[in-house]
Formats: C-alpha cells, structure tokens, sequence
C-alpha cells in the first residue's frame, strides 16, 4: 500500500496543499474492488494552523464497499491527523509531500522519499545544500517541477494561477501608486474566492483612473499558462485587449534590452528561464524616460545567475510585497518577486494542481515502471551526481 503524509508547510502564508481533501479521498477509495477489499492508498496528515483546508476535511470518513460471495461489506476510512513537522519520524517506506522549501535552518540527512518543488536544479541559491541532505541520508527526491508527460509538458503545475494572481497584485500596487503614493503597499492576505479577488481589483483601479485611461500591461511569456493567467486576470477586471502587450519567443529573439518594457504601466515576466539570455532591462535603462512603474517577476529566478531582470536581489513576500528600486527618474519603481503568488487564491489553486496531478499519483503504486516517475527520479540521480 502506498502511504502519502502531508507535511505541514512551515513557509509564511503558504495556504495551499499539494493533496486537497478531495483528491484524498479519491486515492483512499481507489482499489475497492468487488470481490475483496484492497485498500487504496494509506494518507496521514500534518496540522497546520495555515492551510486553507480543515483537519475535519481530511479527517472525513469515506466508506468502501466490498463484496464476498453474497455479502456485502461496507468498511470505513479517512485520513489520519498527526501534529505538525513529525514527518521525520514517519515510516521509511512514506512519501513525504510538500509544496514548497523544507524547513529553515535545518541541514539534517533526509531520509525518505520527498515529492515538492525543491528549486534545486537550476543552479538556485542553496540547492547545492538541499541535494547533499539526500545523499547524506540515501533519501530520494521527486520533483514536483519536473514531472512531466511524454510530450516534456508539466502534468501539474501552477502556472495559471501564477500569472492570475500576479496580475492582480501589480495592478492593485499601481492603484496604490495612484491613490496613496506617499504609502507603501501593504501586506497581502489571501482570498476565499476569486469573485472576490476581481471586485476587489476592479474598484481599486476605478478609483485610481478617475476618469483616466486604463494602465497597459505587458506581459512575457504570453504564450504559456503562467502568461494566459495574466492577460485573463486583466480581461476579468475590465483591461481593454488593446491595452494587453502580448509577448513571447519570436518577440524576443532579437534580444534584450527591449524598450518597450519601458512603454507599459506595469510589466509581467512569465517566461520559463532555461538558459542564459540577454536582460530584458537594466538599471541604466530605468534611468531614462518611462511610463513603467510596477514589475511583477512571476518566474522569480532571483537568485538565478541568468535572472533577466537583475535589477533586484531579493524575493518579497505576502507580509511585505514590494522593493523599490531607486533610479535616476522621479517616476517610483516597484518590483513584486513573490515566489508562491497562487496562495493568493488558496483553495482554487490548490485544487487545480493537485486535480491535475492525480493521474500521476495514481501511478505510485507502479511507480518502478511508471514513465513519470522514473524520469524523475533519473534526474535527481543526474543532479546528485555532480556533487558526489
């Protein structure tokens, strides 16, 4: 039997969940058969006082129901509750799911296989440290960034929302250039639907136009999910198409600096940064004139030595979003490099993912011979490898 154990996220205002409730359930039901009762899989699940889901959600029996000869059984079960961070102690044969970083200041062995996104293949700060905890500990990783199907496309992934929620954040920071600009931009909680989200947008922005045209937005890496996000989020809150700067690889072959960045309000990087390629903008670029005021790093490759937009050296967060970077031009420039955007949306994002990462997850079981997981699990080898 596969056993699954959510761990809790330790991140500030994570409230997503690689495993929703539902989809538990769906994998607990899984091998009821008719004629004997084969249990699906085994879920243990950590407390966590910011996950958008409920203990009592996970907790939820769900019946199975069997058959032998002529009798039919019905047998109960759920989702087993344990407190937070004892995934350590947990079986060796758990996989232990997560979504985002372990915990900090932590450098102990890993022992278990772990399925989350690590940020480690890409040359990240620190991903040096991460892959020797595995080693050390003879542990496995199984990176949720690089589960992908026999066409190279990610089964599951967070694009969409990404680029969604960050177009409502680097809006509502140019509302709030308008409207307070002596303030900075306050923290971020998240919302319960994305209605809400959308009026909220929607006022803010009428009121910083007064009258006034809209802000234009342009966005790169308009092609993929994380930039199809972004233009919907914009054509949600009443953004002419005209006022949408779609860009994508013919674009940008040329190579950058692009002054058209400049032209726009607000830009949206969306791009998937696999190699090394010119900036998109400099801090000599920002000098001159622009209209640009609000940047929203949805890739936040901040730590990326090929991070096209080097004019900024940190991530943000939901507790502070912005970092002003300072120029020669009087025009404010405000950057936004928060690199869990669709806990904006918690439970909508949470449920797309792990919707999509189902199919996967129930090839577990076969997970030896399963395409998969085994190029997963390759490449963490590959990775592995260069530090050994």
């Amino acid at each position: 039997m596969v056993h699954l154990w959510l761990r809790a996220e330790t991140k500030i205002k994570e409230h997503r969940a690689t495993l929703t409730p539902g989809v538990c359930e769906t994998l607990i039901k899984k091998d009821s058969s008719t004629l004997l009762l084969i249990i699906g899989f085994q879920i243990t699940v950590e407390q966590s006082k910011q996950r958008i889901f409920e203990e009592a959600e996970y907790e939820k029996q769900v019946f199975l129901r069997y058959r032998v000869l002529t009798i039919c059984f019905l047998y109960r079960a759920g989702c087993v509750i344990v407190p937070s961070e004892t995934w350590k102690t947990a079986p060796s044969d758990a996989y232990i799911v997560g979504l985002k970083e372990l915990p900090e200041n932590d450098d102990s062995p890993l022992t278990h296989t772990h399925i989350f996104f690590a940020h480690c293949y890409k040359n990240q700060a620190g991903w040096e440290n991460i892959l020797r905890r595995f080693i050390r500990g003879n542990g496995i990783l199984l990176d949720l960034e690089f589960l992908n199907d026999k066409k190279g496309r990610r089964v599951a992934a967070f694009g969409y929302q990404a680029g969604f929620a960050g177009a409502a954040i680097g809006l509502d920071v140019w509302t709030q250039q308008k409207l307070h600009p002596t303030q900075s931009y306050p923290s971020i909680d998240p919302y319960p639907n994305e209605t809400k989200l959308i009026d909220h947008i929607k006022q803010r922005i009428e009121k910083a136009r007064q009258g006034s045209d809209y802000p234009r937005i342009m966005i790169m890496g308009a092609l993929g999910r994380c930039g199809t996000g972004a233009a919907d989020f914009a054509i949600k809150v009443g953004l002419p198409e005209s006022h949408i700067i779609k860009w994508d690889i013919a674009e940008t072959k040329k190579g950058g600096p692009f002054k058209e960045i400049l032209e726009a309000e607000i830009f949206i990087n969306c791009i998937y940064l696999n190699q090394k390629i010119p900036p998109f903008i400099t801090k000599e670029t920002l000098d001159g004139p622009r209209k640009l005021s609000v940047i929203v790093d949805v890739s936040c490759d901040t730590t990326n030595p090929n991070n096209p937009i080097p004019i900024y050296t940190i991530n943000t967060t939901f507790d502070n979003p912005t970092v002003r970077v300072e120029t020669k031009n009087k025009l404010p420039l405000d950057v936004i490099s928060i690199d869990h955007l669709p806990t904006l949306l918690p439970r909508e994002s949470s449920e797309a993912f792990c919707n999509d990462l189902l199919p996967s997850l129930l090839e577990l079981p076969n997970r030896k011979t399963s395409r998969v997981w085994v190029d997963a699990e390759k490449l963490f080898k590959e990775k592995s490898s260069s530090l050994k």
